[in-house]
């Protein structure tokens, strides 16, 4: 099954049906870096899954030749884990919107990402209901003027990665729709690891809320504004001649100027380690906002945790040792029972 899944190519993953997206939505572009990255993972089709909740993102089953659920507006977690609990071998995907996954579906997220259940977890996030048309989402800038806040969205907006945070996601990062190499390597890292992995993919909504991440799509201005991640390298951004680094404080992050010829370790620039136990350092990352600072893209966290589906299939192994295979017929004639006639 595998040498068969390794034949695969981009085509083998696209479907027959007509792509019903607006011309220049973001979601054309995390679509076809999903497809180009499915036959690099070696997973037969048959064992690939995803699952989405509502919203103009929840479309994303029906373009994928996989197996695939569109269910109920914010409840893609739920019945993703009822999947992956019953087929640990699936390769399960959940596909959310900043609407669908924070608002009426924050609830069924938290769950999902403190669970640790395998699984990659996708959320597009174009700061506006754009199924709906138009309207203020959970992660909308205040004062923003859409159809429901005419008078500027009084709500403070909810940070996706620090949310991933404060759940215990294992694995935490972010892409830009646009930028399609980062984004397929951040797809690769988040398959190959073991837990729940959280992606928000930056996302233009081209109707709605135009150029919502203009400043970070835009190839001119993305070096000054995106603060790209590596593991063991500093974290320093720019243009050649106009570099500068993050260094922190008591945990406070700032900015400073680097000339060519600085080592930015020597001068107090932080070396990205996406491994850290503790939440503090990624917290401070999360903390990095347009337009005070850049915004980091890339793996932000990455640490090892047992899984659920292998917690739970351990706790059904022990109870199958300790009291044998069991019998249904006998369980549901024990106990209090009694007959209608």
């Amino acid at each position: 099954m595998a040498a068969a899944a390794e034949k695969l190519t981009r085509r083998d993953f696209v479907s027959g049906q007509d792509v019903r997206w607006c011309p220049g939505c973001g979601d054309y572009s995390i679509l076809a870096n999903v497809q180009r990255v499915m036959p690099e993972l070696g997973v037969p089709r048959e064992n690939i899954v995803f699952i989405s909740g509502i919203g103009c993102s929840s479309r994303f089953p029906y373009y994928m030749n996989t197996y695939g659920f569109h269910t109920i507006h914010g409840r893609a977690p739920a019945f993703a884990t009822g999947a992956k609990v019953a087929n640990p071998d699936l390769s399960m995907w959940i596909v959310t919107g900043d609407g669908d996954g924070l608002s009426i579906g924050g609830n069924h997220l938290l769950h999902v990402i403190r669970r640790n259940l395998d699984c990659q977890i996708l959320l597009f996030n174009n700061r506006v209901y754009g199924l709906t048309k138009g309207q203020y989402s959970p992660t909308s800038e205040r004062g923003m003027r859409t159809k429901s806040s005419p008078q500027g969205a009084i709500d403070h907006p909810i940070d996706p990665i620090s949310f991933a945070l404060g759940c215990g996601a294992t694995f935490v990062a972010r892409g830009i729709d646009v930028d399609a190499p980062h984004m397929q390597d951040v797809l690769r890292r988040a398959h190959a690891h073991k837990g729940t992995s959280f992606i928000e993919i930056l996302q233009n909504c081209p109707v709605f809320n135009d150029g919502a991440w203009g400043e970070l799509e835009d190839r001119k201005t993305r070096a000054e504004t995106a603060l790209v991640l590596e593991h063991g390298k500093p974290l320093v951004y720019g243009s050649p001649g106009r570099m500068k680094g993050i260094v922190l404080d008591q945990g406070v992050p700032s900015i400073i100027e680097l000339a060519d010829a600085d080592d930015p370790v020597e001068r107090g620039v932080v070396v990205h380690d996406e491994t850290h136990e503790t939440t503090s350092y990624a917290y401070a990352l999360a903390t990095l906002k347009r337009p005070e600072f850049p915004m980091p893209v890339g793996i932000i966290r990455q640490v090892e945790k047992p899984t659920y589906e292998s917690m739970l299939e351990d706790q059904v192994e022990e109870a199958i040792q300790k009291r044998g295979p069991g019998d249904l017929e006998a369980l549901l004639n024990s106990g209090d029972t009694w007959q209608v006639s």
